[in-house]
């Protein structure tokens, strides 16, 4: 996980920063939900969600397809599982007289269809490079002739639909930030907007995100921080995951000579600079705190919260000033928010 999460929180913090509010619609939305629900697992909230995904119109032969191409990246178990609870959901709702869409099937392919060929090409798509994993042989050939070839050529969905899918299944997998960051791009190399990846991930996160480490009692810095905090160090560049317990927060404090970098992985929280609005942070929001800037972050009252921190921009001599706390008038004001 270290050797490549550097890379996911650049894509997080650009995600951040993308302009624009051209939001999901309903399907896409659907598709990374189920994609991450199947995934994790998570099967009683899957059925949820494709209820849900039915009510907005999806069919079952798109819902079908999604389900099926986790086996790709999560494993037929995983797969099975989550078909099991379409089946589950489709007879509760032909007993209770509710829509079911069959949908369209996909369309045959022709007989001098060469998926090796074919696959290759979407592959290059998708990545944005040519790739080929020479060290495997055999799992390149199962990658370009049977995911990008026989799988993506199924046209019941369309290839920016399948990476959304594939953004919500490996959201849920620990360990697989490389593959992450590269769908990431390849989400948008099939044709979704870069708004549209942004809350793609935003939601994958939130939905089936992945468990990161709580670490130990963080004690170095506990007179900085109201109620019980835990650090864990993910990497030697100063990479670190901060959970804080319900209701703990920091103290106000300046960052002098760099920029600090939070990214919200679970829970919910709060985020706020001196003199102006609080601001909710969930999974998957960025936070680039400018330099010089008096500030502090937490959990929510009844929530615990994590976030990732590192620092960026730093300059030599750069320095921290920790100052008062959060007083408990203050922080409680924030349920009206």
């Amino acid at each position: 996980m270290k050797k490549y999460l550097t890379a996911l929180l650049a894509a997080l913090l650009l995600a951040g920063q993308t302009k624009g509010e051209q939001s999901m619609n309903d399907r896409q939305r659907t598709l990374v939900t189920i994609g991450a629900l199947a995934g994790k697992g998570d099967i009683d909230k899957l059925k949820t969600a494709l209820h849900d995904g039915m009510d907005g119109g999806m069919t079952v032969s798109e819902l079908k397809e999604a389900l099926s191409q986790v086996y790709a990246y999560a494993g037929f178990p995983r797969s099975l599982n989550a078909l099991g609870a379409l089946q589950q959901v489709i007879k509760e709702r032909e007993a209770d007289g509710r829509r079911v869409e069959p949908g369209k099937e996909a369309d045959p392919l022709p007989e001098d269809y060469d998926a090796l060929q074919q696959g290759t090409e979407v592959q290059t798509q998708v990545t944005g490079v040519p790739f080929t994993y020479a060290f495997a042989p055999q799992t390149d050939y199962y990658l370009k002739a049977h995911l990008f070839g026989d799988i993506f050529a199924r046209n019941n969905l369309s290839h920016a639909d399948r990476e959304l899918v594939t953004v919500g299944i490996i959201s849920a997998l620990p360990g697989c930030e490389a593959q992450l960051q590269a769908h990431l791009r390849g989400a948008r190399n099939m044709g979704n907007s870069g708004e549209v990846v942004e809350k793609a991930l935003r939601l994958a996160l939130e939905v089936g995100g992945v468990t990161w480490p709580k670490g130990e009692p963080n004690t170095a810095f506990a007179q900085y921080f109201t109620g019980n905090s835990y650090l864990a160090v993910l990497d030697k560049s100063g990479l670190c995951n901060v959970t804080f317990e319900p209701g703990c927060r920091n103290n106000w404090h300046i960052h002098h000579g760099a920029v600090q970098v939070l990214i919200c992985v679970s829970g919910r929280g709060w985020y706020q600079e001196w003199g102006k609005e609080p601001v909710e942070l969930r999974p998957g929001m960025t936070i680039a705190v400018p330099e010089g800037v008096k500030h502090w972050h937490g959990a929510q009252r009844d929530s615990w919260m994590q976030h990732l921190t590192y620092h960026a921009d730093v300059k030599e001599g750069a320095s921290n000033d920790w100052l008062e706390p959060v007083s408990d008038e203050a922080y409680d004001k924030l349920t009206n928010y």
